[in-house]
């Protein structure tokens, strides 16, 4: 068991935030070619260096990009894996009138290895915006990613005819060396998104998984194992933490059910810093599986909603919490929004002012509950 990090406060946020219109013009212009990478660079640069303002302005102590540079939170990093190939997800439209994005395709086509660094130049930046005393975060998603969706058939036989332990050895090192080139540049905090683990939890997704061939209740610890070979290349100090995710795309979900089928795997298996859990509605279940929280590690309770902008009742917030400490010690738990603002370019049905409420409240609530540390 390796020596648990500490989050920077009792409040953190998952990372992302709804993109300013003048960005999202700079990327249309980008994709029609009227500008270039470097002038759509600048335009992302004053973005995140006003989202820096806005976090600090609240009283944050991790600050992100807002995932500004990135389309969708994980094909943007995954495809510049070497040995990945990624395919656009697109939009379709549910009997009930909402929207869902529908998984995109990630391929593993050849051997998996970290052809270059991925975020290091927009950690560098991030890292020149945030003032001293607060803590750059990045996020990357989580390399189950390049299981999940596709299963065995998603990955190549010709480049693994075995998937354990090649394949997961080779996602690994490729983390590992991605995680030491951020290290190297001074950042201590990384945070990986999954949406597996939480899909997992749902009756639905696990007979997908099932008819993929795989089982659902083995998959848990065989993505614990996996995520504990990443912590294995970790760099010494760096703190690492997962956030469970069950959709989020324009205020939707993908997934509902109790942690219950993952707890174990998940807490006590994986060797993590930190839990960022989906809490917000009940979708989640209750906080009973958290009993298997060991010493050292922190769960942070999202329990204040990014899909809607109605603001929680701090009151109630505080009973969860209460709820949530029968079951893992307070000292363990932190709290934040159950997700991003923004997993995608498109953004939550959630207005700007609607994100310093939410996150307001939850900086609020935690020095209330946990005092100001």
């Amino acid at each position: 068991m390796s020596e648990h990090a500490h989050l920077p406060a009792r409040f953190d946020h998952v990372g992302s935030f709804l993109r300013p219109a003048y960005l999202l013009e700079a990327r249309e212009k980008k994709a029609k070619g009227e500008i270039s990478a470097e002038q759509l660079r600048e335009v992302e640069d004053k973005a995140i260096t006003e989202i820096v303002k806005f976090q600090e302005g609240i009283g944050l102590k991790s600050i992100t990009d807002g995932e500004f540079r990135r389309t969708y939170f994980h094909i943007d990093f995954l495809e510049q894996l070497g040995g990945v190939k990624t395919d656009i997800p697109v939009t379709i439209r549910k009997a009930d009138g909402t929207e869902e994005l529908a998984p995109p395709v990630i391929r593993v086509i050849d051997k998996v290895r970290h052809a270059k660094n991925i975020q290091l130049a927009d950690f560098q930046y991030l890292k020149s915006q945030v003032a001293a005393g607060n803590t750059p975060k990045v996020t990357i998603p989580s390399p189950t990613m390049l299981h999940f969706r596709g299963g065995r058939a998603g990955i190549s036989r010709e480049a693994y005819p075995e998937l354990d332990p090649t394949f997961y050895d080779d996602v690994a090192k490729a983390y590992g060396e991605e995680l030491q080139s951020l290290a190297d540049a001074g950042c201590t905090y990384v945070q990986m998104d999954d949406t597996n683990l939480a899909y997992l939890c749902d009756v639905n997704l696990r007979e997908a998984a099932r008819q993929r061939g795989d089982d659902p209740n083995e998959l848990p610890h065989r993505y614990a194992q996996f995520i504990n070979k990443i912590v294995a290349h970790k760099p010494k100090g760096m703190l690492l933490g997962i956030h469970l995710c069950r959709g989020n795309f324009k205020s939707t979900h993908a997934a509902a059910g109790n942690y219950e089928p993952v707890a174990e795997a998940l807490l006590k298996e994986m060797d993590v810093d930190a839990y960022f859990m989906e809490y917000d509605d009940a979708r989640s279940g209750d906080f009973k599986p958290l009993r298997y929280l060991p010493k050292g590690k922190t769960v942070v309770l999202g329990l204040v909603t990014t899909k809607f902008g109605e603001l929680e009742d701090k009151d109630e917030l505080k009973r969860r919490i209460e709820d949530a400490a029968k079951y893992a010690p307070l000292e363990q738990l932190a709290l934040s929004p159950q997700c991003g603002f923004s997993s995608t370019v498109h953004g939550n049905n959630i207005a700007v002012e609607d994100q310093r409420r939410k996150l307001q409240l939850v900086v609020e609530t935690a020095q209330e509950v946990w005092g100001s540390t």
